[in-house]
């Protein structure tokens, strides 16, 4: 599936903070590994990040045009990033697409902020019983939480930012269908498309506005925020 952003916007940085992604010219599972874990920590409440595998970095910003990714590897690839996500603890799955860029195949992976924080990941893959860390973003790097950065970290447990918790007595119909197709059409998203005949379930899920199992999926408060057909302030009235 598509993710809901444009991705020539994404690679150059223009929809989504550098901070926000990393860009692996190969695929290196261990470094996937410890990234995932660090967006979904979150520390900074930026809303998660995205790992763009295929094209090259230099000082945090892609080098382009794009070394690419073998179709061949792909499939293979994404059966390893299924194995990856049972690696971290708790278990966390992202949002994974590949396009076709400048020519190059590549893999985008969303990584979403996690809903059960902090999560840790191991220190290595090799064989044998591994030390586990958490991990967060800094600046443009993956790294090990340790002191004040581990402290704030393990406080967001208790913590959730108001944007990223569901609403309470929120249904799946109060996010507005036209609402959204109107902001992937503007943002120049392949969601766009795909869209129309997509369950509306599945694209509140990969848009992160709703969240929860199949039978009470709900919005979180950012989805109305933005894709509610009314007025907010009655919406979100008495709520912190």
């Amino acid at each position: 599936m598509a993710l809901a952003v444009n991705i020539d916007e994404l690679v150059n940085g223009q929809v989504i903070e550098w901070e926000r992604l990393e860009f692996k010219q190969g695929w290196n599972p261990e470094d996937v590994l410890h990234t995932m874990c660090a967006f979904a920590n979150d520390i900074n409440n930026w809303g998660g990040g995205y790992i763009i595998v295929g094209i090259a970095e230099k000082n945090g910003r892609p080098v382009l045009p794009p070394v690419g990714l073998n179709p061949n590897q792909l499939d293979r690839i994404q059966g390893e990033l299924t194995e990856l996500s049972h690696r971290i603890e708790l278990p966390y799955m992202p949002v994974i697409h590949p396009y076709v860029f400048q020519g190059k195949h590549i893999l985008v992976l969303y990584c979403p902020a996690g809903d059960v924080r902090p999560y840790s990941a191991p220190e290595s893959l090799s064989a044998g019983k591994q030390s586990r860390f958490h991990y967060i973003r800094s600046g443009s790097r993956s790294i090990r939480a340790q002191g004040e950065n581990l402290r704030r970290l393990q406080e967001l447990t208790a913590r959730i930012p108001f944007d990223d918790r569901l609403y309470p007595n929120g249904e799946l119909h109060d996010l507005d269908l036209g609402l959204i197709r109107s902001f992937l059409g503007e943002i120049k998203s392949e969601l766009f498309d795909e869209s129309v005949s997509m369950p509306f379930s599945e694209l509140c899920r990969l848009m992160n506005i709703a969240r929860g199992p199949d039978e009470h999926l709900r919005p979180v408060n950012a989805g109305l925020l933005f894709f509610f057909e009314g007025t907010g302030t009655v919406l979100f009235k008495g709520m912190d």
